[in-house]
């Protein structure tokens, strides 16, 4: 863990869970509690596939109401944000960066067995070996900065280019091996506004904008990193 770490959060065995001390306001596209919503906790579920003795499929039959269960039964009660990845939690990134009074912590969990540009045709989109591990670039992002809706909306945007540009800079290709990949067909993002100084936008020529990408910069690359390792060791 980074020095100074404020986010309280824990590992339990396949899902990392985020609680917060105090309802949040969230955006994200995740599956369960997507959108701009006040929550109180966010979970990042490893979901096991293929032939595994530890497999679970039953998210697939509602996995809305799996996230929703899961986070009950961990504690977190209430509205809860729930992200699904078939990444190892022992991939887990942690980055936290700070200046000027604001700060940003970072959770990553990083796949790109899925990888796409964006405008890639979807026929070409799966795996054609089924015992391919579908992956996912998972980006949580806890702030002290009290974020207007605009800079929410914009904070997921600055996440994105930063996470493409490093995609781009490691030469992550597309499934077809075409292209030079723009993310992955699952990725989430998720941004957690918090209670401190007031920033109205987050663009790239703001600081928390520069925090931003900064921070997911580096949470990529390191988590994939950690994701070739897991997957050459796997």
């Amino acid at each position: 863990m980074p020095m100074s770490w404020n986010t309280s959060y824990r590992v339990v065995d396949r899902t990392l869970v985020i609680p917060f001390t105090s309802t949040r306001r969230v955006i994200s596209s995740a599956v369960h509690g997507g959108g701009i919503v006040y929550a109180h906790g966010i979970l990042n579920h490893q979901v096991i596939m293929q032939n595994s003795a530890a497999n679970d499929l039953s998210h697939e039959k509602d996995p809305i109401r799996y996230l929703g269960e899961l986070a009950k039964h961990l504690g977190i009660h209430g509205r809860c944000v729930g992200l699904m990845t078939a990444v190892d939690m022992r991939c887990l990134v942690l980055r936290r960066v700070e200046a000027g009074g604001l700060w940003i912590e970072g959770f990553f969990t990083v796949g790109v067995t899925n990888a796409v540009r964006a405008g890639d045709s979807i026929l070409t989109q799966l795996p054609q070996n089924p015992e391919i591990k579908i992956g996912t670039i998972n980006i949580i992002l806890m702030t002290n900065a009290r974020l207007s809706s605009a800079a929410m909306v914009c904070a997921v945007g600055v996440a994105t280019e930063s996470k493409t540009a490093m995609l781009f800079s490691e030469d992550i290709k597309n499934m077809s091996g075409t292209h030079v990949a723009t993310g992955t067909g699952t990725d989430v993002v998720a941004v957690v506004s918090g209670q401190g100084p007031f920033c109205r936008f987050s663009g790239t020529h703001t600081k928390i904008g520069e925090l931003l990408g900064l921070v997911v910069s580096e949470g990529v690359k390191e988590g994939l990193q950690k994701y070739r390792a897991w997957r050459d060791s796997s």
